[in-house]
């Protein structure tokens, strides 16, 4: 493990420094030269790192570009998103989140409480089922049936409290209802007392890539209440868009 943790340190210091000599790498990580110059030849190897010029130095190679692409989405989207939940945490009162599809769930990305938030429970990195959740639900409504139904038949619809939709075709006048309507409910589905709404979230291409949901107590985030403040979660779910490059 010792020379992954050198490996790492390497990439960190080219990442601050720009560039940097097998010398300034050794004394750096308190290596040999020797032991420098292997490392920097294994990440040269697999393109994390490049020579700079004839000059001996070495700088960040195009090889993180490819790993750092299957995150910038979902950064960009978390940066994006943050002062649109901020003020809409604010707006709506409850607690607002941004979820995104990974594999058979909604995993939430980013999370504002709002300042009448009862539940000290933080949801940022919960993988939540699809069908219990509103945003899962937002998130499913805009695949294409066919990839949605490989979903939903991969994790099947467990009953997660007494109010979840179990049943698939439910499920689907509820998903088409979401998607006419531009938001998704998620009534006491995941947790007893616990109600949700999510709107979708598209990038340049308007393909949705995230939700936006906010989540509250029931006796207080109403279904009444919910209709309400629709307007409001779908226009900072359009902000979004717009920051991800959605010009819809």
């Amino acid at each position: 493990m010792q020379s992954v943790d050198r490996a790492i340190s390497v990439l960190e210091i080219l990442a601050q420094r720009g560039e940097a000599g097998v010398s300034e790498v050794a004394a750096e990580i308190d290596v040999h030269k020797s032991t420098a110059f292997r490392l920097l030849g294994a990440l040269e190897a697999r393109g994390l790192v490049e020579q700079a010029g004839e000059r001996g130095k070495y700088r960040l190679g195009f090889g993180i570009v490819r790993l750092a692409g299957a995150v910038t989405g979902r950064i960009d989207i978390t940066q994006q998103g943050r002062p649109v939940c901020e003020r809409l945490a604010e707006e709506i009162g409850e607690t607002v989140n941004i979820a995104v599809l990974q594999e058979n769930y909604a995993v939430n990305l980013y999370e504002v409480r709002g300042p009448g938030a009862v539940s000290a429970y933080n949801w940022v990195g919960q993988l939540t089922p699809l069908h219990a959740t509103s945003s899962g639900k937002i998130l499913l409504a805009h695949l294409p049936a066919k990839e949605r139904a490989a979903l939903l038949a991969g994790t099947g619809l467990s009953k997660v409290t007494p109010r979840t939709i179990t049943a698939k075709t439910k499920l689907e006048k509820n998903l088409s209802e979401a998607r006419e309507r531009g938001y998704a409910l998620g009534l006491e589905e995941l947790e007893v007392g616990l109600h949700a709404m999510a709107a979708p979230v598209r990038d340049r291409d308007g393909q949705v890539i995230a939700a936006l949901s906010a989540s509250g107590p029931s006796y207080r985030f109403t279904e009444e209440r919910m209709h309400e403040v629709s307007p409001v979660l779908v226009k900072g779910a359009e902000e979004i868009s717009h920051r991800m490059g959605h010009l819809g």
